[in-house]
């Protein structure tokens, strides 16, 4: 490891960022892409709040945009590996899911055509639960890396689709033109854990509108949990085992939490820091009303009162993973957001 340069496509983002702290943590030198070299010092200060040392040699910048070519070839050069975090995933769905679909998929080839032109000799993939279980019925069993969405599935968001869509993509890549290239993708559930900076992910989003009270009610979903350090582990862990190539591995702590259960741990553990938090139950036709005049909220809607589960236990098995549990997840989610504008300013 002592050296080697990696690619973090996606610096700025909540995964991007904690891989990068994590391989300058254990020895790598990191090359990072932005779409404006403007948020450099943002990163640098999200890496050092981290607790990664950011100097000037050890992390680099280049500017890339996963929907044009231009700047792939230099962000690549001289890389090792190669980790494609940087995806859009907006809180609010576009009309036209293209918007969506067409950046995941061809930056997903973009970044895997340098690559193997470069000389890299992995890629992680951060692909997506997304990409596993949904637009079917569930399976009766734990959803597994053998499982695939329906990009064509009843209900499944434009999201989902995209997420799908650049997954198969990757894989079709790689198996009609991928060369001496490798590749392994990570597929993580909901990722919550500590913000390292202002901008907060779809999923940490949810903890702060329920710690400010904006939601009337608790609604009827369930989802996976992950904590953002353990997907960022994961890579690491994909990147450098022998046995990861050519492989999915799901990011799931445990089971899958309901929306109830997330508010009693907060509660329980925060008290009257919480007390905004909502109790009552959400009523399944009061959030199909809501979701007529909040777009936000129509993804949601498909998953009202799904039972899911899915399994960790071939990143277990293979690499040796072992995630925090989700309430460790969600809690440390909450305290990054109370903390977030005392703990660091980036301005």
């Amino acid at each position: 490891m002592t050296g080697q340069l990696v690619l973090v496509t996606g610096g700025s983002g909540f995964v991007g960022v904690h891989c990068i702290v994590q391989l300058l943590q254990a020895g790598y030198r990191v090359r990072t892409t932005l779409r404006s070299l403007k948020r450099e010092g943002e990163v640098r200060k999200m890496v050092a709040f981290g607790g990664a040392e950011a100097d000037d040699e050890r992390l680099t910048f280049a500017i890339a945009d996963l929907g044009a070519d231009p700047g792939w070839d230099e962000a690549v050069a001289g890389c090792d590996y190669v980790l494609h975090v940087a995806s859009p995933f907006p809180a609010n769905m576009p009309k036209d899911e293209n918007e969506l679909i067409v950046p995941a998929r061809d930056g997903a080839l973009r970044v895997l055509r340098a690559a193997r032109d470069a000389g890299v000799k992995r890629v992680v993939l951060t692909s997506s639960f997304a990409a596993i279980g949904y637009g079917v019925e569930p399976p009766g069993r734990p959803f597994t890396e053998e499982d695939w969405s329906n990009p064509d599935g009843p209900g499944i968001s434009a999201y989902a689709k995209s997420k799908t869509l650049a997954e198969r993509a990757a894989w079709d890549f790689m198996a009609s033109e991928g060369g001496a290239l490798e590749l392994a993708v990570v597929n993580p559930v909901g990722i919550f854990g500590p913000t390292l900076g202002p901008d907060l992910s779809t999923s940490v989003e949810i903890i702060k509108r329920m710690l400010d009270g904006e939601l009337p009610g608790v609604p009827k979903l369930s989802f996976g949990i992950v904590d953002v350090r353990d997907v960022a582990d994961l890579h690491l862990r994909a990147m450098m085992h022998p046995d990861a190539k050519g492989q999915r591995f799901l990011a799931v702590a445990g089971e899958f939490v309901s929306m109830q259960r997330i508010a009693q741990w907060l509660h329980a553990e925060f008290g009257t820091a919480a007390a905004k938090v909502p109790s009552k139950t959400l009523p399944d036709w009061l959030l199909r009303v809501a979701a007529l005049f909040r777009p936000e909220l129509r993804q949601a809607i498909p998953e009202l009162g799904k039972s899911k589960q899915a399994s960790h236990a071939k990143a277990t098995r293979v690499l040796g993973w072992q995630p925090r549990s989700n309430e460790e997840a969600i809690l440390a989610s909450a305290r990054s957001v109370m903390a977030l504008p005392r703990a660091v300013d980036i301005e």
